[in-house]
């Protein structure tokens, strides 16, 4: 009998940067996308930064209508698209080549094939907190640039004295932005969300790894699955003194204003997936959503920001009343 599992493909171009940034931008306003069909987009080498190389992942083999979606959005004539197949067994293999372990503000963030040796975690300044991240189709190991940077800037705001108490990572993928908020504010509640079903599994098995308490309670990690903000959970769980969206430009844009209304006044929102070239409309969005901006970090070519909403100041004021009804017994 013939093998029918479904085998992952990718469908890659290379160009100039500005040509594979400009169809990045484009399938983010593409209304009729394939969500099951994943595009990015980074340089081919640190020695060629101006030479980028698109790939497109697909559950599937791409067919002649995945090659029009995705040669639409250039402007001009599309680069040469090449099919690959992921052979399923050699995913992770691939995927986790040359990941040595990163460090970001009070984070190290390795892969199972690359964990430090008990001398190095023995010599790991005190508050430093190691992560094993597996590679995987969900988004979020700590070794692309926005994630580390929101890492660093999570570490930012615990060094200048914040206190949250209830926070949110939205498109959290593996989980890792919500445990490291865990870690630094250890008694906060915390929920972590993804439109991807599959990430459900990707983050029980993480926080099982790295020791992550599951459950709705203080201290502990509630997953759901969940488009942005609309749903019945992350309504109920709200409203957040700090929220974390590291997904991508469009829907960061989308959502300002959601992401607003589920903030206590004063707290904070941390974003990033966005290129420096898609800042400023970001910010203007987040500007028309009553949010101002705290502190921003460009790595590489992306921005990380932290927005605060317009209210009264620190987030340490706020009275027990303004929190969950289920949060007040704090």
């Amino acid at each position: 009998m013939a093998d029918t599992t479904p085998q992952d493909w990718t469908l890659t171009a290379t160009g100039p940067r500005a040509q594979i940034e400009a169809a990045l931008v484009a399938h983010e306003d593409a209304e009729d996308w394939d969500h099951d069909v994943i595009l990015t987009g980074f340089e081919v080498a640190p020695d060629q930064p101006e030479e980028w190389l698109l790939t497109a992942y697909l559950p599937r083999k791409p067919s002649a209508a995945d090659r029009k979606a995705i040669a639409a959005l250039f402007a001009g004539p599309a680069p040469k698209l090449t099919a690959t197949p992921i052979p399923d067994e050699d995913w992770v293999t691939i995927s986790q080549e040359g990941l040595e372990p990163i460090h970001a503000g009070r984070f190290v963030v390795h892969t199972p094939e690359h964990a430090p040796t008990p001398a190095d975690l023995a010599m790991m300044p005190a508050g430093m907190r190691a992560f094993c991240i597996p590679a995987s189709r969900a988004f979020g190991t700590g070794h692309h640039a926005t994630t580390a940077g929101c890492l660093a800037m999570l570490s930012r705001m615990r060094a200048s004295g914040h206190l949250f108490r209830n926070v949110a990572d939205i498109g959290t993928g593996t989980g890792l932005l919500a445990f490291a908020a865990l870690h630094l504010w250890p008694r906060a509640l915390a929920t972590a969300s993804d439109i991807d079903h599959a990430c459900t599994g990707v983050v029980l098995e993480n926080a099982e790894v790295n020791h992550i308490p599951m459950g709705a309670g203080a201290g502990a990690l509630t997953m759901v699955i969940a488009d942005g903000m609309a749903d019945p959970l992350l309504s109920a769980r709200g409203p957040y003194d700090l929220l974390i969206a590291n997904i991508l430009a469009g829907p960061l844009i989308e959502l300002a204003p959601d992401f607003a209304r589920a903030l206590v006044p004063g707290g904070s929102l941390l974003l990033a997936g966005l290129l420096a070239t898609q800042e400023a409309e970001v910010r203007r969005a987040c500007r028309r959503a009553g949010l101002r901006i705290a502190h921003r970090e460009v790595r590489g070519d992306w921005s990380i920001l932290w927005l605060r909403r317009r209210g009264f100041g620190a987030i340490h004021a706020i009275r027990p009343s303004a929190l969950p009804v289920w949060a007040q017994r704090w």
